[in-house]
């Protein structure tokens, strides 16, 4: 998804004097406290590495949402020695998450969104389908991974997301093993139940801003006959309400601050930034460590149980390829000595397309105020002091999930509501008093691939989402646009409804959305599975239900890209999710499990809502 208030720059000198005396007054203090204990972690691995040699019981190839998570959990037996390899740098400045403050600033999202220091910065091909417009495609690269760059809106997705993946091969991945690990992974701020964690490393939180406009998004969704759900995440996610986030006391909650700073002091775990990974190393077919780059040196690490691949959709399916697993033809054709032909990498790929429909608001209470030079001084202050404050809010915190038509058993549409105006990823500033709401199908029947453009690591790979495909497919944003009009009229929006901005009154035919959508949808940044699980049986699947890849030896993937079809709604929660469910797998563990837990189903499908 693409956001949010344009934050709060540090680019005028009276800015960065007020902050950079705000910091000496009150954070030297606690920064040198934090340094002190990051060089004797520091020193301690440094030790450890020199001890252990250039051997790990596991080496996990990028510190993202997944590979976060997996570092902490085998870090828990301490006769496992783990090194977690991340191509970007750490999410943290000496130490403070205040001077990374782009990063931990909730409503400052969008500038690492638009960063290539943070972010793998990707490229789509020309979209045929979308008047040949090439998609932009950000992806985290730094500690935390995605989840340091995203929106912090936490969704699971449906139950039947999960029981789905059951049927499409994935033994063991249902509703029922899969929620116990959504709720082991999880802290609610409202405490837990049948669906919520309340003793977990990620802390959940809901939106504090109580905006008018997300309470007239909330109340006009009710007047056009949907339902409000009290927890997208629980019983019933079909309906309007408040959105779960990961914000915790006013940061952004990543799975860096969530797996890795708590495990970052075992002395069994070692963890480097800015080292890229460039190929896995084989004996035969059997999987036994690593070749990276790291300050131009070309070094090589070695696994005596097992590497795991955690750098997500792109990153993942790019490195078995590198190192010769793939469609065998593909490789020989750059060169590249096939280890395995496994002909399912970088294909089935899958994303969200989303687009925004915009009202201008009569009223002076969006975001626009915000994102003026002084406010946002003033904004920025506040949460650099207390962590408080509209800086200490991503502002998606409403939204909902809807079924298209009659018969479509479960949502298959979302929205996120944003009290504000976003263009072009963020990148450019709103112009005008206005709300918006990023709309999208969850189910799109349009796959694509991605396939490696050269030898070279440092390549970005060719990636084709193969967008608007299908007829389904532009009928389903047709819907969208339509259905997101009829709730913008209702009435709760009266005193606040100016002129339609985006798509505009004069947007109103079929032709006309198709063609506004194809000028204007873009990815709401969810690529997943390139590396799809499945039985062996499957000649498209890249992993088996234990997460192994398929015809090798000790070597695994754990990210987005094993997700053999994307869920309904935002992928980090799944993701964080599949992690925990494999550190399980790995440690041989039986899974855990919850039977019959209820979910909702709607008293009919022979009406849309």
């Amino acid at each position: 998804m693409s956001y949010l208030m344009k934050g709060f720059k540090c680019h005028s000198p009276m800015m960065c004097k007020v902050a950079g005396s705000l910091f000496k007054a009150h954070t030297l203090k606690n920064m040198l406290g934090i340094n002190e204990k990051q060089f004797q972690i520091s020193r301690a691995s440094s030790q450890l590495s020199s001890e252990k040699g250039n051997s790990y019981s596991y080496i996990i190839v990028g510190a993202g949402s997944a590979g976060c998570v997996l570092a902490n959990r085998l870090t828990e037996d301490p006769q496992s020695t783990v090194l977690l390899l991340e191509a970007g740098p750490k999410d943290t400045l000496l130490g403070s998450k205040r001077l990374m403050w782009k990063i931990h600033m909730p409503a400052a999202l969008t500038y690492n969104l638009c960063d290539e220091k943070y972010n793998w910065y990707y490229h789509t091909t020309p979209q045929r389908h979308m008047d040949n417009r090439v998609m932009y495609w950000p992806r985290g690269r730094v500690w935390g991974g995605s989840s340091s760059l995203n929106a912090m809106v936490y969704i699971r997705g449906h139950a039947e997301d999960y029981n789905r993946w059951g049927r499409e091969g994935a033994l063991g991945w249902d509703y029922e093993h899969c929620l116990p690990y959504f709720k082991k992974a999880q802290t609610h701020e409202l405490g837990p139940d049948q669906y919520r964690g309340g003793n977990g490393p990620l802390h959940v939180s809901r939106g504090k801003t109580k905006h008018p406009l997300h309470q007239a998004f909330l109340e006009a969704a009710q007047q056009a006959g949907y339902p409000f759900t009290d927890d997208m995440n629980g019983y019933q996610q079909e309906g309007f309400g408040w959105m779960d986030m990961t914000i915790h006391q006013g940061q952004r909650w990543s799975t860096a601050s969530a797996y890795l700073r708590p495990a970052i002091s075992r002395p069994n775990f070692s963890v480097a930034e800015k080292t890229l990974v460039t190929k896995i190393l084989f004996q035969g077919t059997k999987c036994i460590g690593v070749e990276y780059v790291k300050n131009g040196q070309r070094k090589k690490v070695f696994a005596n149980k097992e590497v795991i691949l955690s750098g997500g959709a792109i990153n993942s399916p790019q490195l078995l390829m590198l190192s010769g697993i793939g469609n065998a033809d593909d490789l020989k054709k750059l060169g590249i000595p096939v280890v395995c032909h496994l002909p399912g990498v970088g294909q089935n790929l899958q994303d969200h397309l989303e687009v925004y429909v915009q009202q201008k608001c009569t009223k002076p209470i969006t975001l626009y105020s915000a994102q003026k030079p002084l406010n946002m001084v003033r904004i920025g202050l506040e949460w650099l002091w207390k962590f408080t404050g509209e800086g200490a809010t991503a502002h998606l915190e409403s939204g909902g999930f809807i079924r298209s038509e009659p018969g479509v058993p479960h949502p298959d549409i979302q929205f996120h509501f944003l009290p504000s105006q976003v263009i072009d990823h963020g990148r450019v500033a709103s112009t005008v008093e206005a709300y918006q709401v990023h709309v999208g199908p969850m189910r799109s029947t349009s796959v694509g691939w991605l396939k490696l453009k050269s030898s070279d690591p440092n390549d970005h790979p060719i990636i084709e989402p193969n967008y608007l495909s299908t007829e389904r497919d532009i009928w389903e944003f047709r819907q969208c646009v339509k259905l997101t009009r009829e709730i913008f009229a209702q009435k709760a929006f009266e005193k606040f409804r100016g002129p339609e901005v985006q798509p505009g009154n004069h947007v109103q035919s079929d032709k006309e959305i198709d063609a506004f959508i194809r000028q204007k949808a873009d990815s709401a940044y969810h690529p997943s599975c390139t590396c799809k699980m499945g039985q062996p049986s499957d000649s498209t699947a890249v992993v088996d239900p234990q997460t192994k890849v398929i015809g090798v030896e000790n070597l695994r993937v754990v990210d987005a890209s094993i997700m053999p079809s994307v869920v309904t709604g935002n992928l980090n929660a799944p993701t964080i999710m599949i992690a925990e469910k494999a550190a399980d797998i790995i440690k041989g563990l039986p899974s855990l499990q919850e039977k019959n837990v209820p979910v909702y189903k709607p008293k009919t499908l022979e009406t849309q809502r």
